[in-house]
């Protein structure tokens, strides 16, 4: 009591306390960082080698394997996955997400060292690693184009003047270019005029390595001087490659002009960009963990007039895709729900006092609680995002609550006699008990989710722990600022109500009367209440397995990523002209604002677009109604498929896939899997719970194999090296020298002309220097004929892999998905030599299936701790979580009416639940024990008197969390899809246990009460036969 007099007593100092909560909170909330969801660091680190013109079987066999086996040997990898194409590998190391980053990068770094001795000595380059995080999508895409210059020098302006300048820009950690490669000089052979000029392919090499040098030449001085000694040995332009003396023919000079084609060119003939239509360059930027989304959008656009600046007046500079309008958008939708439920829930208790003054006492309690958590959550480390903004607004009809009990049994005091102060003091004892106990059992329940690890904890925690010190501040706030304003605001009258609310006022009378007849009524017959409340616990049980689960709701953030596959064959030009036909398509589109692609590098039959659709109020479907459209429209190209999916805030998984959800196909033995894997995918293409079923498996690309005579080969001089040596020259693309400009490296590249590379026939015009200097042709000692390569070997683990992604059509949920494909395998008899699992997402949801009922058992076990704690009993807790079954029917009943399948956001509402519900028996079990011991009342005087003692408070309480989460349930607009599901839990479950457990805990309490007293009884009797 003197405790809570102190602050009665000293007004001022309880003021200034609670406004200095309110200024840090304020404080806080303008240094909170921006974002969609809570960061999820995932330690990835991508590993990239390239050896141009090598085959991917080369590449997976001499590149690949020697990585992965000495990366295999760190510390704390998930998983690893690899894959390898035309010239490049690409491997994918997903950390456990307690492995710091930095230390997983030294320890990379440290393997790709132990294996360099192990791998071909003919690559360009070390292989290089970069950190990355898969769930962080591109905060901004830029692109270059212009009508005077070409794609290599838009990429040169874009990788050494533009990237470096905006990878400088604070919260920038990354920007990738694409959509082309760097300038080059390329020398494009001709076969004939080599022949006739009897010059080889590997002199023409040799003469451009011996012309281009980079050597130090030192310098000369006297006494006084020093000169500099500098030379023209380096050519940096085409002009300056074609007169290279190559050969001498018969004292006859030839030239490289004779012989080739020479032209300032790019590096990477096969990779385009296009975007509105043109060709252009992207510049993908991402952030960096934890900086504010927003603020960085804005620092990059207040640097694009300084940015263009540095580029020519003939290059235009674009914004394709901006992360930040739907975020906007989102979190101004959130907001807006939060203070529809702070006025919501004001007006509750305006509507239930009937006085102005006493509203303003929560009308004040209220921000105070609320404004303090951004203090917190800046101390932590939090942002302000979608879950942390829910976490208020449900809040919201939490910390009210305890400003309702408070203020509730103050006012009664008052309008029953009691000055102002003495009834604060009074009213604020007697419930101040209570209000602890359900501010301590609210936070319970968050413990188990506090505790866990993986994606699910780091995704909540902001939610948890925010929610967590909002209820810690309002439970503060309640006890000291809320019974001081009682004090000095309410007057020691009965409150004369408007005659509007007289209506009010008399319902609730009214309402409390008939719930005092029907109260005795269901006294009367506690059987038939004993039995409805053990069917809302078998009812829990078969709808929580009915109900279709999913992981997280499909979120409509604005963008989409379409993937292009060919056929494996296809040409560069080919695919090129197809994805421009996909981009003009999908850009006439009446929902879609703009498209940027590419394609080409290593995998020519395969390309990559960005999405941006319109705002979400300027159109009427959703992301997946559009793609369902632009489905049905763009499947009749020939040759080619189009995968689309929507851009996820939430995404788990290291590896790339066509379609949202990926199960991949293992096996030690390839051949196995080559034989099961098209089996198992077209099985699954055919299941109604699957579409955009696709495979990253491409084993049937276009390959001359050539097979050689080695004894021929012998007697001619010739050795394996000499001839690949010779193919490498000719269609490899092979990068033979190095021009070393100011602000970048330039290459020369060498093959033979386009048109003799269009045709198999140009291997007829090959020939080989043997050690005698003869030329020999390729036929003389080699056979070659058409058969089929794969375009990209995939390895996971060390294990051969083959991934089949997956979209989920309308109708259907993820655990439908999972469940339909765990049945086909087995239907199918697939042999235990070929492994099937989940990857990314789709395992995710398999994990928490297997944690949600512990995550919920764990919350409830927790509160009967902590209430036995505070009862010092084992039997009220039970009563007071006897309010649970009926929420929990409420909430998956009102899911399946609004067609909303279980989630993780749903999960959450169960959670909240567990705490809101067990606040009304709180109330009731709190009075009528202190009846039972101070006013020596029997169990059933008690408990009738507590019920309808608190009727006002509990459907003042139930009422403002009602209104505190109908905005979530209700709202529209973007970012709908993460609130409703969290408001439609809540409400069902208020509204059915509001309905039950007026009933149900009055009748449980009786019946505890009276296994207490026959226990008690049988002690005596035990003792009294002793004795």
């Amino acid at each position: 009591m003197k405790f809570f007099a102190l602050f009665i007593q000293r007004p001022v100092a309880t003021t200034l306390l609670s406004l200095a909560i309110s200024l840090c909170g304020a404080l806080g909330f303008m240094l909170l960082p921006v974002a969609p969801l809570p960061q999820v660091d995932y330690p990835v680190i991508n590993i990239y080698a390239s050896l141009p013109g090598a085959s991917p079987e080369t590449m997976a066999s001499s590149v690949a394997t020697p990585l992965e086996r000495s990366l295999g040997r760190i510390a704390g990898i998930d998983e690893m996955t690899s894959s390898s194409s035309l010239g490049s590998t690409s491997i994918t190391l997903v950390f456990d997400l307690n492995k710091d980053i930095n230390t997983a990068a030294r320890d990379v770094q440290a393997a790709l060292n132990a294996s360099q001795s192990l791998l071909p000595s003919g690559m360009p380059s070390r292989p290089r690693y970069y950190k990355s995080n898969p769930s962080d999508a591109p905060i901004m895409i830029l692109t270059l184009t212009s009508d005077t210059q070409n794609t290599g020098e838009l990429y040169d302006l874009a990788s050494t003047r533009l990237a470096q300048k905006i990878s400088q820009i604070e919260g920038v950690s990354e920007v990738s270019v694409g959509g082309g490669s760097l300038p080059a000089i390329r020398v494009a052979l001709n076969p004939d005029a080599l022949f006739n000029q009897n010059v080889s392919l590997d002199d023409v090499r040799k003469a451009i390595n011996q012309a281009n040098v980079r050597r130090p030449q030192g310098f000369v001085n006297n006494d006084e001087n020093r000169w500099q000694i500098q030379t023209n040995d380096e050519l940096s332009k085409a002009a300056e490659y074609r007169p290279i003396i190559v050969h001498y023919n018969q004292e006859a000079v030839v030239r490289l002009g004779d012989v080739a084609q020479v032209t300032d060119s790019v590096q990477n003939s096969r990779a385009a960009g296009m975007s509105g239509g043109e060709p252009a360059i992207l510049l993908v930027i991402r952030r960096e963990a934890g900086a504010n989304i927003i603020e960085t959008v804005n620092r990059i656009r207040d640097e694009l007039p300084e940015l263009r600046e540095l580029i020519p007046a003939s290059v235009d500079l674009k914004v394709a895709q901006d992360r930040t309008p739907t975020i906007r958008a989102s979190l101004a939708e959130v907001e807006r729900a939060l203070a529809i439920a702070v006025a919501l829930v004001i007006l509750v208790v305006f509507l239930f006092l009937r006085s102005g003054r006493a509203t303003l006492i929560p009308a004040v309690a209220v921000p105070v609680s609320l404004i303090g958590t951004f203090s917190a959550m800046y101390l932590c480390g939090f942002s302000l995002n979608n879950l942390s903004l829910m976490a208020l607004t449900v809040a919201t009809g939490f910390v009210v609550d305890d400003a309702i009990v408070v203020l509730e049994n103050i006012s009664r005091h008052i309008e029953n006699g009691l000055k102002p102060k003495d009834a604060a003091l009074k009213g604020v004892g007697e419930v101040g008990f209570t209000v602890l106990s359900m501010s301590i059992s609210l936070v319970a329940v968050f413990i188990p989710l506090l505790l866990m690890d993986g994606l699910v904890g780091r995704l909540f925690k902001e939610f948890a722990i925010t929610l967590t010190t909002a209820i810690a501040i309002s439970l503060f706030v309640s006890l000291t600022l809320t019974p001081m304003m009682c004090a000095h605001l309410l007057k020691g009258m009965k409150p004369k109500a408007q005659s509007h609310l007289r209506g009010f006022g008399k319902l609730l009378f009214r309402a409390q009367q008939g719930y005092s007849v029907t109260l005795q009524t269901a006294l009367r017959h506690r059987r038939w209440v004993m039995t409805i409340f053990l069917a809302t616990l078998g009812l829990n049980a078969y709808l929580y397995i009915s109900a279709p689960k999913t992981f997280f709701p499909d979120q409509d953030t604005g963008r989409l990523m379409g993937f292009v596959r060919a056929d494996q064959s296809i040409s560069f030009q080919s695919m090129k002209e197809k994805m421009t036909r996909f981009m003009q398509e999908i850009d006439a589109d009446k929902d879609v604002d703009s498209v940027t692609g590419f394609t080409g590098g290593g995998r020519i039959n395969s390309g990559f677009m960005f999405i941006s659709l319109n705002p979400l109020s300027e159109r009427t479907d959703s992301a997946n109604q559009v793609i369902n459209r632009l489905r049905a429209k763009l499947a009749d190209e020939p040759g080619a498929n189009l995968f689309l999916m929507p851009v996820q805030d939430v995404r788990a998984g290291g590896r790339q896939a066509n379609a949202s959800y990926q199960f991949t196909l293992l096996a030690d033995d390839l051949s196995e899997l080559r034989k099961w894997e098209p089996i198992v995918r077209k099985a699954l293409g055919e299941l109604p719970q699957l579409v955009d079923v696709n495979s990253d498996k491409e084993d049937k690309g276009a390959e001359m194999a050539l097979t050689y005579d080695r004894d021929t080969m012998a007697q001619l001089g010739i050795n394996v090296s000499d001839a690949n040596n010779l193919l490498n020259n000719a269609f490899g693309q092979r990068q033979i020298s190095t021009i070393y400009a100011p602000l970048n490296q330039y290459k020369v590249v060498m093959e033979v002309s386009e048109q003799y590379t269009q045709d198999v026939s140009a291997l007829d015009k090959m020939y080989v220097v043997n050690n005698q200097g003869e030329r020999i042709p390729l036929s003389a000692f080699a056979n070659w004929y058409p058969a089929n390569a794969p375009l990209s070997v995939n390895h996971q683990g060390l294990s051969a892999a083959s991934t089949i992604a997956f979209n989920i059509p309308e109708g259907y949920t993820l655990a439908d998905a999972i469940d339909s494909i765990e049945r086909t395998m087995t239907e199918l008899g697939v042999p235990n030599t070929v492994r099937g699992t989940f990857a990314g997402t789709a395992q995710i949801f398999q994990e928490t299936i297997k944690s949600q009922l512990i995550l919920i058992l764990a919350a409830i076990v927790t509160v009967y701790l902590v209430l036995g704690v505070l009862y010092e009993s084992y039997i009220h807790p039970l009563t007071i979580l006897s309010t649970l079954p009926s929420a929990g029917v409420g909430a998956l009943l009102a899911l399946q009416l609004f067609d909303t399948p279980f989630s993780l956001i749903a999960l959450i509402g169960i959670m909240l639940l567990i705490g809101i519900v067990k606040k009304n028996a709180i109330i009731m079990v709190d009075f009528a024990i202190t009846a039972q011991r101070e006013g020596k009342l029997s169990a059933k005087e008690a408990i009738i008197q507590a019920s309808l003692l608190r009727f006002r408070p509990i459907i003042m309480t139930t009422l403002a969390a009602l209104f505190g989460a109908l905005p979530l349930m209700l709202g529209s607009g973007d970012g709908a899809e993460l609130r409703q599901p969290l408001g439609i839990t809540i409400v069902g479950g208020l509204l059915m246990s509001q309905l039950l457990t007026l009933y149900t805990t009055p009748v449980i309490y009786l019946f505890f009460d009276g296994l207490r007293e026959r226990w008690q009884q049988r002690r005596i009797s035990k003792k009294e036969a002793k004795a």
